[in-house]
Formats: structure tokens, C-alpha cells, sequence
């Protein structure tokens, strides 16, 4: 079971695991209308839902797999601002980067500090050599940023649990000293 220690720091941002202290924050990011229109209505509806999936999502991925969707906060105030990180989908071959912002903090380049600070650890701390996304075929922000950050279109996919297509994009990472 990995130390519950995953901190990540950049120029403007630092990423840290999820508590419960963050499930206000949580509400309201998961009911974006972003977040609704692109990854899906997750039925967290008080403090207490939040709760639920910061326990069983990215805590017990984190528990699992030693990565997870993490909170990004500004660094100058520790205001939350969204979450990136890594998620583990059984039905990819390679964990998958994923991230949401709360709208008002769109178009500052957060997404791209957070996922490259992520792509970064991923390559080495965890020694991943190749990095999934999944996007809503008609999210051109995400794909936009995916493209920013190295990954190259695959092909659609679908999950069964979703009725509808998906965007798979794939990047590779070099490890240091091969």
C-alpha cells in the first residue's frame, strides 16, 4: 500500500491527495456543467456523496494503484481549483490522465500546468511508459490541451457503460536512463 505523502508542486499550483475536508469543493466542481456535459452526472448531490467518492474513488485508487485524480490548489492561496491526476479504467490497457476545472478558473493555463506536473511524475516517479486519455468526442478544450501536451489521437472508442463514443488518445513517456 503506497505512503499517503503524493504532493506535487509547480510554478502556480500544488497537487495533493484529496480528504474529506475537500468534499465542499468537490459538490461543486462535480456539478459543473462542464463536468455534467463531459465526464457525466455522478449522482454526488450533498457533502456526504462528496464524501463517498473521495473515499471510494480517488482514495482507493490511490490505495490500489499509487495514483489518483488529485485536487489542484492555487499555491500563492490554496484556493482549490480543480483535480488532476491518474485514473485506472479496466477497460484500458494504460492508466489514463484525466482533469476538470471549475469554470472560473478555464483559460489560465491550469490544466496544462497540472497535467504536465502529472505526466512528469508519472514518467518519473512512477516509471509509466505510456499514458492513456479519454475525451468526449465533441470536448475541444480537452482535446485541444491533449494536443499541447504530446498525445496523439488513436481512435473512438466506447464503454459499455456509456451509450456514447469516446476519444482515445495515447502519449509515450521516456524513462530516464534507458
Amino acid at each position: 500500500m503506497p505512503a499517503k505523502c503524493l504532493h506535487l508542486r509547480t510554478t502556480r499550483l500544488t497537487m495533493r491527495l484529496l480528504t474529506d475536508d475537500d468534499a465542499e469543493f468537490i459538490l461543486r466542481l462535480v456539478n459543473e456543467p462542464s463536468w455534467i456535459k463531459y465526464i457525466g452526472d455522478r449522482n454526488i448531490h450533498s457533502v456526504e456523496d462528496a464524501k463517498r467518492y473521495i473515499q471510494t474513488g480517488p482514495l482507493a485508487m490511490y490505495e490500489q494503484h499509487g495514483y489518483c485524480l488529485n485536487l489542484v490548489e492555487r499555491l500563492a492561496d490554496n484556493v482549490p481549483v480543480g483535480m488532476c491526476g491518474l485514473l485506472n479504467r479496466e477497460t484500458l490497457e494504460w492508466p489514463d490522465i484525466g482533469f476538470a476545472f471549475c469554470a472560473e478558473f478555464h483559460g489560465q493555463g491550469f490544466a496544462f500546468e497540472a497535467a504536465k506536473a502529472t505526466l512528469e511524475h508519472a514518467q518519473d516517479s512512477l516509471r509509466l511508459t505510456q499514458i492513456a486519455a479519454v475525451t468526449a468526442l465533441d470536448n475541444r478544450p480537452s482535446i485541444t490541451l491533449l494536443n499541447k501536451l504530446g498525445f496523439a489521437f488513436v481512435k473512438q472508442i466506447q464503454f459499455e457503460q456509456q451509450g456514447e463514443a469516446s476519444n482515445l488518445f495515447l502519449k509515450a513517456l521516456a524513462l530516464n536512463g534507458r
